[in-house]
């Protein structure tokens, strides 16, 4: 254009040998036609990235990162093995739990505990009135159970789901009494290369009675059981304060780390590491694990004093599961609890 003139500059044409690289192709491209390429290009970049899906059926929730399952909660009752005692039967719980490869990191209906399912909670030695109702040993008590009730709220990342814990007060064939009412949220992103999973249970008593929760090893929290081939030679724990399988049990841990071999095509291992929240009941919460070889991990707010739950009374307990490939690596993992607890 003419010196003076209005007119804008008319940018050089694009060079034919750039076409043979695509960034070439992009940056001209960009330099051509400035801010209108921007928004378009923008798009194509998170477009490019799988986001966070829910999938709903009649029995059951599942969130998928892309096209790679996270993890799948069971809206409908779930049966046991065949020829094992229908009490089993639960609902209520998530299995499997995936790594970012896919390889399942979770075990359910072990014939050493049938009542092992996946990721999942109840509490165990409990008093109501003249009662006490277990809710975590099906097939031992016959006294308790939890089960999925409806589901509250569901969204790209997540889900939230009512449950209940009731108890078989008149015998286990007569309708069970309502006693903790649960609204329990799960949520997952992948995060610098991990699933994380939030779990966050919030438990009303609903009932007439103070439901008591005297000091015991196990039970309430959130309970994981691992695939059912970890043994004491190929799996192991590491807790936030560097116990393991042999000396973590009845200690108090910010997070518990659990690795072993899954079967996938990114690598053999994977790990699983359970985060416990500053503001939970007894925090840093005690921990169960197993010594023997398989793994079992609980954390149990009622393992150094008893707890109870008045009539009307609620409290809530949040955890977070991070689930990654490869075997532990102690600092990434204490760096995600450190994230975690400033929320």
């Amino acid at each position: 254009a003419e010196k003076g003139s209005s007119a804008r500059p008319r940018p050089a044409p694009l060079n034919k040998a750039a076409l043979a690289s695509p960034l070439r192709v992009v940056h001209a491209s960009f330099m051509r036609y400035g801010l209108f390429l921007a928004p378009l290009l923008a798009g194509m970049l998170l477009q490019a990235e799988p986001s966070i899906r829910l999938l709903e059926t009649d029995k059951t929730l599942t969130l998928k990162y892309g096209d790679v399952p996270i993890l799948v909660y069971h809206v409908a009752d779930v049966p046991p093995p065949k020829g094992v005692d229908p009490i089993y039967r639960r609902s209520g719980f998530i299995h499997p739990l995936h790594a970012p490869g896919g390889g399942v990191v979770t075990g359910i209906h072990p014939d050493d505990h049938y009542h092992h399912l996946g990721l999942w909670h109840a509490w165990v030695k409990t008093r109501y009135g003249q009662h006490s109702p277990d809710f975590w040993n099906l097939g031992k008590s016959k006294t308790g159970r939890v089960r999925h009730a409806s589901i509250r709220d569901r969204r790209a990342g997540g889900f939230t789901v009512a449950q209940e814990q009731v108890a078989y007060l008149d015998g286990p064939g007569a309708e069970p009494r309502v006693i903790l009412a649960e609204t329990l949220a799960v949520d997952a992103v992948r995060m610098a290369g991990a699933n994380v999973v939030d779990y966050v249970l919030t438990q009303k008593n609903v009932a007439d009675q103070t439901l008591e929760l005297p000091q015991y090893r196990y039970g309430g929290g959130i309970a994981y059981r691992g695939p059912l081939h970890w043994n004491k030679d190929n799996s192991e724990y590491l807790t936030s304060e560097g116990l393991t399988r042999k000396d973590s049990h009845a200690t108090r841990a910010r997070w518990v780390a659990m690795y072993g071999p899954v079967a996938y095509n990114k690598t053999p291992q994977a790990t699983v590491a359970i985060l416990c929240h500053p503001a939970n009941h007894d925090a840093p919460q005690r921990i169960r694990t197993w010594p023997q070889g398989k793994v079992f991990f609980n954390y149990v707010p009622v393992q150094a004093k008893g707890w109870s739950v008045a009539p009307g009374q609620s409290h809530t307990l949040r955890y977070r599961i991070v689930v990654f490939d490869g075997p532990v690596k102690t600092k990434a993992i204490e760096a995600r609890w450190k994230a975690y607890a400033a929320r």
